[in-house]
């Protein structure tokens, strides 16, 4: 594996364009791609918007796996050399629909993940995904795939980490609250606290702007397997953040001489966590 450099692409997508989002959303790639990307990731319900007031807006936006928006993402990945992970509204079939991510490259799509962790009205439009978080073999390296609120689970991290994901691509929408002046968001905190505990890379791709009421953190950030960002943080408009990392780095878990944030577990002391409570 060599260095691959990784860009965040936070966009502001118009709710119900999807037309026009898919070609904000290209246009983003090709910049991305021109400037040295290697892999590209985009927001969560990148081609749709995120504030739905229906299920039946939610149904006349969602699009199979198959459909426009994952074909023209691996159209563009062949035409610009990189991987793509971005959000969408997914049309599962029978009646189901889920809050969906994808990595795509040329070929075609190398991992889908239903969002599982649903947040605040999202279960009125969306079913939740009932399968663990994949972990793709690509060219540069394992990958893995979260969406938002998943983030807030480590018993979710830690199982891509697990899996031996060297980076983890995690689309996300975070509503702007409320923080004490000088904190930074504490769903960075978060992300940063997941990338440290499993000596992983994370790259968050955020939103900007505002939609139907809802500003949003533009949180973008790609952070390192020792919990720090390696990009600007908390940009409120529309910006590409880049970091080039070196994914064999992610492989070793050790802190120091002494402890590996994978070996020093003890699972059979943590059934608690797993029981229902």
């Amino acid at each position: 594996m060599a260095e691959v450099t990784v860009a965040c692409c936070q966009v502001t997508p118009v709710f119900g364009d999807v037309k026009g989002n898919r070609a904000l959303l290209a246009e983003a790639v090709a910049a991305a791609a021109g400037a040295g990307a290697g892999v590209v990731v985009l927001p969560e319900l990148a081609n749709t918007g995120y504030m739905f007031e229906t299920l039946d807006e939610a149904r006349a936006l969602a699009e199979p796996v198959d459909g426009p928006t994952v074909r023209e993402w691996s159209s563009l990945a062949a035409e610009h050399g990189v991987l793509i992970a971005g959000g969408f509204a997914e049309d599962g079939g029978a009646g189901e629909l889920h809050n969906s991510a994808v990595l795509v490259d040329g070929s075609g799509v190398l991992a889908r993940y239903r969002k599982t962790h649903l947040w605040d009205r999202e279960p009125e439009w969306f079913a939740p995904g009932g399968e663990p978080p994949p972990v793709a073999d690509t060219a540069v390296g394992r990958i893995g795939l979260l969406i938002c609120y998943d983030l807030e689970f480590p018993e979710w991290t830690r199982t891509v980490a697990l899996s031996s994901a060297e980076l983890m691509c995690v689309p996300v929408n975070w509503p702007l609250v409320a923080r004490p002046d000088g904190e930074r968001p504490i769903e960075v905190t978060n992300a940063q606290a997941a990338a440290y505990t499993n000596g992983m890379y994370l790259a968050v791709c955020d939103r900007a702007g505002v939609e139907r009421g809802c500003d949003w953190v533009g949180g973008s950030v790609v952070i390192g397997p020792h919990g720090y960002p390696l990009t600007p943080l908390t940009l409120s408009t529309p910006a590409t953040v880049t970091a080039t990392i070196d994914l064999a780095t992610a492989t070793s878990k050790s802190l120091g001489e002494r402890n590996d944030v994978h070996a020093d577990r003890r699972p059979h002391l943590y059934q608690r966590v797993v029981q229902p409570s």
